[in-house]
């Protein structure tokens, strides 16, 4: 027997908002019948454990040990810089001039997750 994962959880201070935010990330949308002020939201992937939001009353406090890590359909510059008009910010840039590396950047409440390199930045290392 084994276990299927069901959804990955965040604790958060506004569980709409911070569930619209990865909506836009992800391009997904949220549970139909979610709304603003719910202390639940979920954001419904396209496979696999759906983006599940609780509303917790506590502010979070130092680094996430478990995150997400992003692949792109674009460039990983191009996808970044998406991000950070949806309202994240750059924690720590780990990208490197070889095309190698991630981009650390956190979500409006500060959760920290990865952007890898693209498709297309693979594509143009292979080639």
């Amino acid at each position: 027997m084994v276990s299927v994962v069901q959804n990955v959880a965040v604790d958060c201070v506004n569980a709409y908002e911070l569930a619209r935010f990865w909506s836009e990330v992800t391009g997904r949308p949220l549970h139909p019948e979610d709304e603003p002020g719910m202390p639940e939201t979920q954001v419904m992937t396209a496979e696999g454990p759906v983006l599940y939001f609780h509303q917790v009353p506590e502010a979070k406090k130092g680094k996430n040990r478990l995150h997400l890590c992003l692949r792109p359909k674009t460039s990983r510059e191009e996808e970044v810089e998406r991000l950070l008009a949806l309202g994240a910010t750059l924690v720590a840039d780990l990208r490197n001039p070889d095309g190698s590396g991630w981009a650390v950047l956190a979500d409006p409440e500060g959760n920290e997750f990865c952007v890898l390199r693209g498709e297309s930045d693979r594509a143009a290392t292979v080639s």
